[in-house]
């Protein structure tokens, strides 16, 4: 037992078997902790792409069958949300819940996060979408060959394949048939911009409005918000998402599912649009003096009193007080609710 009497850990009231706690020893080990992080961000973007790339699944072959009732635009928003959702619940206290390239660069840029340990989240995130689509595609096997068989029948296969109607649409994202590709920019500029500004709010320490509990459910519904508005124009809003699927489906159907022009829209468009939107909060909407609310306090205590990552953290809040910084963005270096998106998460 601690002794602190106001210090309950898990392991206190659920004792768990020698073999496990020899395990967590090993896990929170510097040489092995860097790959649990990273697993925790690529488990991250499988949970909301393997959901949000099934609905997608649902909606498109369902369209080409004439499947009454399988699948739809909101059903694609909620399996984005609460996959998102899901994401956070369950990895985000072990790697920070980035699941989301722009996110691990905004942390960067912003609040000093190590450049290395962001290179090692963005290739987890990106191999997290791929293995997400290549299982989906395994998943509605039978349904999307039979969809690509009606298609061929009615001699369109090639016109629609490769679009968000076509089966290829299910793992890579494309733009609408005929879409003006700078539009198409705006429309993925605006709406990333958005999502980064109230992913930010999201983990404003200060934003009384959202405590950390409400925070995953806030920027799930944000996603799926954009998803119901803007995706019929073309919407990555998640480089792992686009990219990981992207990947996938060059490796099923080759270089023909490579997505042309529009492909380096959907993969980098939201890297300067959540840049500016950070930017413009922190310069606009973020304030210092402000009071952490109990919620945020209670968060914060959870994570620094961890048994063994605690001294750490401690040592991290000292030197942000030095600096008169709020201890807050300096902690989130290890543990934070951030997102993904996405559908970037």
């Amino acid at each position: 037992m601690t002794s602190n009497p106001a210090i309950v850990y898990s392991g206190d009231v659920l004792p768990r078997g020698r073999l496990f706690e020899s395990w967590e020893r090993t896990r929170h080990s510097k040489p092995v902790h860097w790959f649990i992080e990273c697993f925790a961000e690529s488990m991250g973007v499988f949970l909301y792409t393997w959901a949000g790339a099934g609905a997608t699944a649902a909606f498109v072959t369902g369209n080409i069958l004439g499947l009454e009732g399988v699948g739809s635009l909101l059903g694609i928003g909620f399996g984005y949300a609460f996959g998102i959702l899901l994401a956070l619940s369950i990895c985000s206290a072990t790697s920070g819940g980035h699941f989301n390239p722009c996110i691990s660069i905004a942390q960067v840029v912003f609040r000093g996060f190590p450049p290395m340990k962001a290179a090692r989240f963005i290739v987890f995130q990106i191999l997290g979408g791929y293995i997400a689509c290549l299982l989906v595609y395994a998943q509605w096997r039978d349904l999307i060959h039979a969809a690509e068989a009606a298609l061929t029948a009615a001699g369109r296969l090639e016109a629609v394949q490769f679009s968000s109607s076509g089966t290829g649409g299910i793992l890579a994202l494309y733009a609408p048939p005929g879409a003006h590709l700078g539009l198409t920019w705006v429309n993925e500029f605006v709406t990333d911009f958005v999502l980064a500004l109230a992913i930010w709010a999201c983990i404003d320490p200060t934003n009384v409005l959202v405590p950390p509990q409400a925070a995953p459910w806030v920027i799930s519904f944000a996603y799926a918000m954009a998803i119901w508005g803007f995706s019929p124009m073309g919407l990555a809003a998640n480089a792992a998402r686009d990219l990981g699927g992207r990947f996938a489906a060059l490796s099923i159907y080759g270089t023909k599912a490579s997505g042309g022009s529009y492909a380096a829209i959907a993969a980098l468009t939201s890297i300067p649009a959540t840049l500016l939107a950070v930017l413009v909060y922190e310069t606009m909407f973020a304030d210092s003096d402000r009071v952490l609310p109990r919620a945020t306090l209670e968060y914060l205590a959870v994570h620094k009193n961890h048994r063994r990552h605690g001294d750490a953290l401690h040592e991290v809040e000292n030197h942000a007080d030095a600096d008169h910084k709020t201890s807050y963005p300096e902690a989130s270096n290890k543990h934070h609710i951030e997102t993904q998106e996405h559908t970037q998460v």
